[in-house]
């Protein structure tokens, strides 16, 4: 009978296999039933053995990984503004950059009982993360998968989190008027080579037409009937997408349109105000 792995050992023959070692580790720690966070015990542990049934789950887990599955679909969480976050493949993984949203979105929100609506919440990480950020405001998610609303829905059960999480195709549910708007839309052109990459997350949450504008179109001009005077609308996009998402906030009549930059220094969110003026006409 051969001898067992050890910490360091199983590390090792994942990385062996293609595994960046930070991926490795967390999944070690998953096997384990560790957080995330403990990877300075598989420093301190490196000579243990495993158990033979966690060296067998680190195999099967490793070779998930190595063909292409994302690390978070394979320990069911990944973390997005501090919160941890359950996520399969009924939704997308929440991605660092998609932080820059929530923190525009938390600089423009009124103080007090603001209310908020998160447009194609998927897993709920932005609805969720303004709720955890600010506990008054009154926070709305709306998505037109029924698997994305119940993925959201558990996790706001989880974190205790009171954000109302209905289904709607964009705006044919919602009513009401609304402080800030913000989306995370389908922004992926149909034929675009990094689809290839993203084989394992919901097409339907990725495509967006031959432009990759589409769902932007719906979103910008349905979005001045459900904001209140002065409200924002908020939008994440593509790499290259910013100066077309601005155009299509300033033909709608938006008013202070501009972008702010990503971890990587990239325009990733761009958004507007809906003039005080025109929100009045609206409502007479």
């Amino acid at each position: 009978m051969a001898d067992a792995l050890t910490c360091a050992q199983a590390i090792a023959a994942a990385c062996s296999l293609g595994l960046d070692r930070l991926d490795a580790q967390l999944l070690l720690l998953h096997v384990l039933g560790k957080p995330h966070g403990e990877r300075a015990w598989l420093i301190a542990h490196d000579r243990d053995p495993l158990p033979p049934a966690a060296s067998e789950r680190f195999s099967v887990l490793s070779q998930r990984r190595a063909s292409g599955e994302p690390l978070a679909y394979i320990v069911g969480q990944q973390e997005f503004f501090g919160l941890p976050l359950a996520v399969d493949t009924r939704v997308l993984i929440p991605r660092p950059d998609t932080e820059t949203l929530v923190s525009w979105a938390l600089d423009v929100l009124p103080t007090g009982s603001a209310k908020v609506l998160d447009l194609g919440t998927g897993s709920g990480a932005i609805a969720l993360a303004i709720k955890h950020a600010r506990p008054t405001a009154v926070v709305s998610a709306i998505d037109a998968s029924a698997d994305a609303v119940a993925v959201a829905r558990s996790n706001a059960a989880a974190l205790g989190l009171a954000v109302s999480i209905e289904i709607s195709r964009w705006f044919e549910q919602v009513k009401g008027l609304f402080d800030v708007i913000v989306s995370n839309p389908p922004y992926v052109r149909e034929g675009d080579p990094h689809l290839a990459a993203l084989g394992f997350e919901p097409i339907q949450a990725l495509k967006a037409g031959s432009d990759g504008l589409s769902d932007f179109r719906q979103i910008i001009a349905a979005a001045p009937a459900h904001l209140q005077a002065g409200g924002w609308l908020l939008l994440e996009h593509g790499y290259d997408q910013a100066e077309a998402v601005r155009q299509l906030l300033r033909e709608q009549g938006f008013a202070s349109v501009s972008s702010r930059d990503d971890l990587a220094s990239i325009q990733r969110c761009s958004g507007g105000r809906w003039p005080h003026e025109a929100g009045l006409a609206q409502r007479d």
